[in-house]
């Protein structure tokens, strides 16, 4: 067969294979990306059906799903929201690095894989996943608790600080040493705090110059500068990924939400390629050997992150219920957690399949646990002579009552991802919190 006809046959074949995966997955309420994962392990080296054609595009597709994932992001949050959950925040986001960091990386000390190969594990273990995150408060109807913000506070002290981490794993990759690593963590943080300024001060500057009445003019300018940015941003050490986010905070507005709206559909696209691509990268005869190691990392992280979440909540004066449900909805990982095994592969290829198998299991048990842990929590507490409700019902309770009351008789709320959903709903009698 010729080989551009290969490759439209293969392409084809792949496009239309993940749009009935996602279909699937959104009648069984799943996170379409572990069957992703499954696509590409199933079609890649060691495969059913390996997929030679499209091996050089779906590269390419790749990284601009990578891109397109971080660029979407940035859009999500505004200069001064990052700079306000810093503030407020920071003590959760150093609790959550401690509690999900270390167990990653003691676990890849204890495999023999080395400071680098403990650090990029540390990050797999770390971050959670925003996008099935957003996905699970709106289909669970939870955009108007009041644990909700702390949610996303964790979320974006979590996404800013992959501006540091990734250029400083990048460098540790390249092995250029600790010269050469400060450098580019100095090159790094002092692109995060310029571009920060730039958007706190001539953020409407920015978008009024990226800034179009033609759909098709908007879409070029930003995705040509995300795709500048991110190349530039490579070249310097600090991340191709680093940089479209960091874009993505520039633009604010009418700007932002207009480019969301455009770039919504290629993101998915992409991103999705992106999933196959880091399956088709794996061999799925090495993911039963890590079964177990990935099992018993996903659940030692599954306990950190709810630690995590009630945490944060507490610290917010949330009650004992809402704490609950932070801590469950956090457990999720999902892309970032591949973002990082995929830039660590090819140095540590140990990496990619006890990162594929704790990806699939946790974005598999992250919406069970956003459903179930408070439930879980209450039932056991109450047997033990408590409530999971009691203990906080101070003024706290009562606001927490308010807001979802609130929510109840609101019209429509906007998610994480700037869509408008239904209103959000509290499925807890208003006497609780």
């Amino acid at each position: 067969m010729h080989d551009t006809t290969a490759l439209l046959v293969e392409l084809g074949s792949v496009i239309l294979g993940l749009g009935i995966i996602g279909r699937f997955a959104g009648r069984i309420g799943l996170s379409p990306i572990p069957l992703y994962l499954l696509a590409g392990l199933a079609f890649g080296e060691g495969g059913l059906l390996p997929l030679g054609a499209s091996e050089e595009f779906t590269a390419v597709g790749a990284e601009i799903g990578v891109i397109l994932l971080l660029l979407l992001l940035g859009l999500e949050y505004s200069a001064s929201e990052l700079v306000t959950s810093l503030k407020t925040q920071y003590p959760s986001g150093a609790v959550d690095f401690l509690l999900n960091a270390t167990p990653g990386a003691v676990a890849a000390l204890l495999l023999g894989w080395g400071p680098v190969g403990a650090v990029a594990l540390a990050g797999v273990t770390w971050i959670s996943s925003s996008g099935v995150i957003a996905k699970v408060l709106a289909d669970l109807g939870r955009l108007g608790n009041r644990e909700t913000p702390v949610i996303l506070g964790v979320l974006v002290i979590e996404d800013l600080s992959m501006a540091v981490y990734l250029p400083l794993l990048t460098a540790m990759l390249a092995g250029v040493g600790f010269a050469g690593g400060s450098i580019a963590l100095l090159i790094a943080l002092g692109t995060v705090g310029f571009v920060l300024y730039l958007a706190l001060r001539h953020g409407r500057l920015i978008s009024r110059a990226v800034s179009s009445d033609n759909p098709e003019m908007l879409l070029l300018v930003v995705l040509g500068l995300t795709v500048l940015v991110a190349g530039v941003a490579q070249e310097l050490q600090v991340s191709a990924a680093v940089g479209a986010f960091l874009v993505g905070i520039a633009l604010s507005g009418e700007v932002a939400e207009g480019a969301r709206k455009l770039l919504t559909p290629l993101r998915d696209l992409f991103a999705a390629v992106f999933f196959v691509f880091f399956g088709l990268s794996t061999n799925p005869a090495e993911i039963p050997p890590v079964l177990l190691p990935a099992a018993l990392l996903a659940v030692v992280t599954i306990f950190t992150k709810i630690a995590t979440g009630w945490y944060a909540a507490r610290r917010a004066g949330i009650g004992s219920k809402g704490r609950w449900r932070a801590g469950g909805t956090l457990v999720a990982r999902g892309e970032f957690s591949i973002v990082i095994a995929g830039l660590a592969v090819a140095t540590e290829p140990r990496i990619g399949p006890i990162a594929t198998a704790y990806v699939l299991i946790l974005v598999i048990a992250g919406p069970l646990t956003a459903r179930w842990t408070q439930p879980i929590a209450a039932k056991v507490l109450s047997r033990r002579g408590r409530t999971a409700g009691a203990g906080t019902t101070d003024t706290a309770e009562a606001t927490n009552t308010a807001s979802a009351a609130d929510a109840r008789n609101s019209t429509s709320a906007a998610d994480a991802s700037g869509a408008t959903v239904p209103a959000a709903r509290e499925e807890i009698p208003a006497s609780a919190d």
